[in-house]
């Protein structure tokens, strides 16, 4: 008896279950799912088999996480050789997505790269398999946080230079066949012998073309077409009809060949694929770039001796000195020394900031004025500058939803473009003009279709427009992001940390009649030298950069007296720092006009404390949260794009109001708990008129808000969860990034649209042509190898953009309240 053939199998991993009830639940919904025979579930081992004819892994994981569970899955990146046009992308894609365990795959023509999702472990080998069975060349990409080795050179550099001595050979072998044909106009003809023609054109046909020959017959194996097969098909023709010609031809009478054609198209399409692939490195050089602010050692201090190691050997925790006009190598806090820091590479902003003992160091950043010691707290891949990269890598690889019209229409243009040939070749024999011709407008319509500026339209322009927005200190994380940003009538903003600085300063300070100004700050910053509170701090800063303040002597027996304030004795005088509570507690009342001055700072948002003895009210202080330099541009430089601007707060009214009035944002949602920040953000929505809605905000309680909106911005100077939830980061906290993003998303958008067009219209104006005769081979050859380029060309325009920046804004004196817009 015949054993029967086993079913094919995926094994995929499940998170979430519990018990008996939970693999029940599972196995029902996953022999629900179509192509499935039997499914099998092992909570001991948190996984699940199902056996079918056509396991498909995305049902499969979409019924698991219907019934509440969660598949883990993987990611894999692979660089792929030898892609010349759509049609590659689309074989590549669909060869990959045949692999029972593959969720997902996405192919980058411009960086000649996969993205895949897959479950069930490691599948890396089989990825590749696949991928080389479909006539392609697969490879792991390296990791973007890895050490760089001194002195490896670049494979693609490699391949560039290779593909640049093709390129000159065939132009010199063509240019005897070409040139000659410059005198044609002028009636002369002096076109070498055909015994040279054939010599000159045969190497550039089958050795310098051999690439159209190979991948043109990997993709007939495969059962679909692509540009390389077309080019293989049309110059074949052409360099057989003049072989043919030539051998069949009387004696003494010399034929009229086409080996220069041939030749020349082969060294035209060369061309293009070069200038092509030097395009594409330039649309890469973000991410260079930025690799390239990884030093490759770093100067480990151990007992107090320095030793200069690997960056592999350092760990988190290690002590690191970083010299003058060195390179950070790592993420960490510094611990020794004080110094200036150019972060410009990483964040944008192009002036050093002061960094001392306690604060944050970002690695790639370099180091100014004075030797520091720093603790490592992150290494590879989490350090921030491998985040970045990865991040930029994640909107590079990814597609854009208009991509996916581009790849339907290249998986029939190929089949209908070698269709249009055979009928253009037809026509032309039953019109009686020939065999010679008929094969001349063929070769021409084979010749001059162009799938490759399809493929290349979208994913060019993205990565062109994520490289240069991340030198500006945009970092686009996916491309749906990029894609829905130019969309946006509405953007919500959140108050603190995002349109405002997010620390209290102290911005007002009235004393009592018979006290001075400074003494009022000298007494206050007295009584606080000891706390870290935000206003203790607020007040020592200001009583420092007071003109004329008296320093106290340090006041002794300070008490907190909470929810009132602090008191402490200074000399022989008791006194207090607090509410107006602990003011009424002690039955004082300000004197003049301090209270009018008191209810006014209060209305406006800011937090009032007074500063009393033992028997009189000295004079009151004000503290705000000043608006950031910029905000109030960005606003209006939103408003002049025709955005509303909303601002989301959970802070109360008056605050909120008072800084919604010193942006001119129209509409000002205050005193909003972080769970109905998304309510609000639906709401808004609906008020859009079909646009987007984008939403800004830095801290843990935005996420939610983050990610409702149709468009996440989160500043890099909050929160994790922030940068996580949303679509776009902006590494500072400038709001006149909001208004860049925006912007640099619209011109991307702009040039994907300009190169579709000029892509669609080339074949839809160029194929006709070509099949009435009106193109010669040559012509077409050329104007296919130009599309490509002028593809690259435009999306590389985009490198030039820079973003509109804030002007500084000037300071105002203290004892101007009216002049400092604070929440």
């Amino acid at each position: 008896m015949d054993t029967p053939t086993p079913l094919p199998s995926l094994t995929l991993p499940i998170d979430g279950m519990t018990c008996a009830s939970c693999v029940a639940r599972v196995e029902r919904a996953l022999v629900k799912v179509p192509g499935v025979a039997d499914a099998s579930v092992n909570l001991a081992s948190e996984s699940a088999t199902v056996h079918g004819a056509s396991v498909s892994a995305p049902a499969v994981v979409a019924a698991v996480t219907d019934a509440g569970y969660t598949v883990p899955t993987v990611t894999v990146d692979l660089a792929i050789e030898g892609m010349t046009c759509a049609s590659c992308v689309g074989r590549v894609e669909r060869a990959l997505r045949r692999q029972p365990f593959v969720v997902d795959a996405a192919v980058n023509l411009a960086g000649e790269s996969a993205r895949i999702t897959v479950v069930g472990g490691d599948r890396e080998a089989a990825l590749v398999a696949a991928i080389t069975e479909a006539g392609y060349t697969a490879t792991p990409r390296p990791d973007p946080s890895a050490t760089p080795t001194g002195g490896t050179v670049d494979p693609a550099e490699r391949r560039l230079a290779a593909e640049r001595r093709r390129v000159l050979w065939a132009m010199l072998l063509a240019a005897p066949l070409a040139l000659p044909m410059l005198a044609l106009p002028f009636g002369l003809h002096p076109m070498p012998p055909a015994w040279l023609q054939f010599l000159l054109a045969t190497p550039v046909q089958f050795v310098l073309g051999a690439r159209f020959y190979r991948a043109g017959w990997a993709a007939l194996k495969a059962g679909t077409g692509n540009m390389d097969l077309l080019v293989a098909i049309g110059t074949t023709a052409g360099w057989g009809l003049s072989t043919w010609l030539w051998l069949t031809a009387h004696p003494g009478h010399a034929p009229h060949l086409y080996y220069e054609g041939s030749a020349v198209v082969i060294a035209l399409v060369l061309l293009g694929k070069y200038l092509e692939m030097r395009a594409r490195r330039r649309t890469t050089e973000a991410i260079r770039a930025l690799q390239a602010l990884r030093p490759d050692t770093a100067r480990r201090l151990e007992d107090g001796r320095e030793t200069l190691v690997p960056l592999a050997r350092i760990g988190v925790g290690d002590r690191v000195v970083v010299l003058p006009g060195e390179r950070l190598p790592v993420d960490g806090t510094l611990r020794e020394g004080s110094t200036q820091v150019d972060e410009s590479m990483l964040t944008g902003e192009p002036l050093p900031v002061s960094r001392h003992p306690g604060d944050r160091l970002v690695g790639g950043s370099i180091n100014g004025s004075g030797r520091i010691v720093l603790e490592v707290g992150a290494v590879g891949t989490e350090t921030v500058l491998a985040r970045i990269v990865r991040m930029v890598e994640d909107a590079q690889a990814a597609k854009a939803p208009i991509q996916r019209i581009v790849d339907r229409v290249s998986t029939v243009f190929v089949p209908v473009v070698l269709v249009l040939a055979a009928a253009t070749l037809v026509g032309w024999l039953l019109a009686g003009r020939g065999m010679e011709p008929a094969i001349v407008a063929a070769v021409a319509v084979l010749v001059i279709a162009c799938p490759c500026a399809l493929g290349l339209a979208t994913p060019a322009a993205i990565m062109a427009g994520t490289g240069v927005a991340a030198r500006h200190g945009v970092l686009i994380k996916d491309a749906q992001a990029l894609e829905l940003a130019h969309r946006v009538k509405i953007v919500a903003f959140d108050k603190t940390g995002t349109l405002t600085v997010g620390r209290p300063v102290l911005v007002a300070a009235q004393p009592a009649p018979g006290t001075t100004r400074a003494t009022l700050l000298g007494l206050a910053a007295a009584l606080q030298a000891g706390s870290e509170h935000p206003l203790a701090r607020a007040v020592i800063e200001a009583a420092k950069a007071e003109p004329g303040t008296v320093a106290a002597e340090p006041a002794e027996a300070v008490t907190a007296l909470p929810g009132r304030g602090v008191e402490g004795r200074i000399g022989a005088r008791l006194l207090r720092l607090g509410s107006a509570r602990l003011m009424a507690d002690h039955g004082l009342v300000p004197p003049g006009d301090l209270g009018e001055f008191a209810a006014a700072q209060q209305a406006a948002g800011r937090t009032v404390s007074w500063l009393l003895d033992a028997t009189a009210v000295l004079g009151v202080v004000a503290f705000g949260d000043t608006v950031k330099p910029g905000a109030r541009e960005a606003v209006a430089r939103l408003a002049s794009m025709g955005i509303r601007t909303v601002m989301i707060s959970g802070d109360n009214r008056g605050a909120a109001e008072a800084v919604a009035r010193e942006l001119g944002i129209t509409q000002a949602i205050a005193e909003v708990l972080p769970a109905d920040k998304a309510g609000h953000i639906t709401r808004l929505r609906a008020e859009a008129g079909g646009g987007a809605v984008a939403m800004v905000g830095d801290g843990i309680n935005d996420a939610p808000a983050l990610a409702a909106a149709d468009v996440g911005i989160a500043m890099a100077t909050g929160t994790d969860v922030a940068m996580h939830t949303a679509g776009i980061t902006l590494m500072r906290g400038d709001p006149m990034l909001v208004p860049a993003a925006i912007e640099i998303s619209a011109r991307t958008v702009a040039k994907i649209r300009q190169n579709l067009f000029w892509a669609f219209a080339y074949n839809a104006v160029g194929i006709p042509l070509a099949a009435a005769g009106l193109l010669s081979p040559v012509i077409a050859g050329a104007a296919m190898a130009a599309s490509s380029v002028s593809v690259m060309t435009n999306a590389l325009l985009l490198s030039r953009w820079s973003p509109r920046t804030a002007r500084p804004a000037a300071a105002a004196p203290a004892d101007r309240p009216a002049a400092v817009h604070v929440a």
